[in-house]
């Protein structure tokens, strides 16, 4: 069983050294949280946290949320709900497929339910809610990503152990901006916090972090939009390059869809001189590794 106390929970804080980190005089760590867990890893458990313990407080057996395909919170769901002693049940976009991902088998391999229901229907609330209403009672529902205040709640203790560490930069990748959200939220420290949207087209963050935050914006972050490499889980031979030099370099797996862009776009910044001399950068590896399996065999060096 994934331990329920988040206060029991830490990750390690990784420096990571080259020559031209080296050259510009600042200091760059890695918030690993990929290695608390090999399936609920990074910002996953972070995001869940309340949502499992509200449930497990309050007698509900039945934990119910939505992905695609290729989904790491799906996956992640679907195993830290069964080492809880919780049934779940995924929601998933678009028709079965002929070929199930590697995702949606281990899903069902970690006891999930899956329903498959129509892109159109999948985002339409009201037919989620009446399907919900129809087939269950006694859940508690999850949104896609755990973009919810719940989940941004969550998000927000990651900062626990960073805000030791006294940093003047946090950066991470933005899918639903929910960890982005958190990391603002518990910002002590007044780092500056970037995001590196992952999807192209991005243009609702404010309006998802005044969401999240329940109107409460207290620092505006930075965003670099130009670094999705066309858009959701689409990359090129210079990403895929990238991760296999980080991972060269630093003995640090990324994944193609959030943290090959994430630290690409860290690199550029750096490279470009963003940060002053003497900052002290946290980046966040939020995990999502499971998702390097969709790409062709030997794409990775790692």
């Amino acid at each position: 069983m994934i331990h329920t106390d988040i206060n029991n929970i830490e990750f390690e804080i990784q420096q990571i050294y080259s020559d031209a980190i080296e050259k510009k005089g600042i200091h760059i760590f890695v918030g690993r949280l990929d290695k608390i867990n090999s399936i609920v890893s990074g910002n996953k458990f972070f995001k869940l946290y309340y949502f499992i313990t509200h449930a497990l407080k309050n007698n509900i057996k039945t934990i119910i949320t939505k992905g695609g395909y290729y989904s790491n919170h799906l996956i992640a769901t679907a195993y830290y709900t069964k080492t809880n002693k919780l049934k779940s049940v995924g929601i998933i976009r678009g028709e079965k497929p002929k070929i199930l991902s590697n995702t949606l088998r281990e899903c069902i391999h970690h006891g999930m339910k899956l329903i498959y229901i129509s892109r159109d229907d999948y985002n339409n609330e009201i037919i989620i809610q009446s399907l919900l209403k129809n087939d269950f009672d006694n859940f508690e529902f999850i949104p896609e990503g755990g973009f919810h205040p719940t989940g941004a709640e969550g998000a927000s203790l990651i900062m626990k152990s960073i805000n030791e560490y006294n940093p003047t930069h946090v950066i991470t990748a933005i899918g639903t901006a929910t960890t982005l959200a958190g990391l603002i939220q518990n910002n002590s420290n007044q780092a500056e916090i970037i995001g590196i949207p992952v999807l192209k087209g991005l243009n609702d963050i404010n309006e998802r972090l005044s969401y999240l935050n329940n109107q409460s914006i207290p620092i505006s972050p930075t965003i670099f939009h130009n670094y999705h490499f066309g858009g959701y889980a689409k990359y090129d031979e210079t990403l895929i390059k990238s991760m296999n030099d980080f991972y060269t370099l630093h003995k640090i797996p990324t994944d193609f869809v959030y943290t090959g862009k994430m630290f690409f776009g860290l690199q550029d910044l750096i490279k470009t001189d963003y940060f002053h001399k003497g900052s002290r950068i946290i980046a966040i590896h939020t995990g999502g590794l499971q998702g390097n399996q969709s790409l062709p065999i030997n794409t990775l060096v790692f």
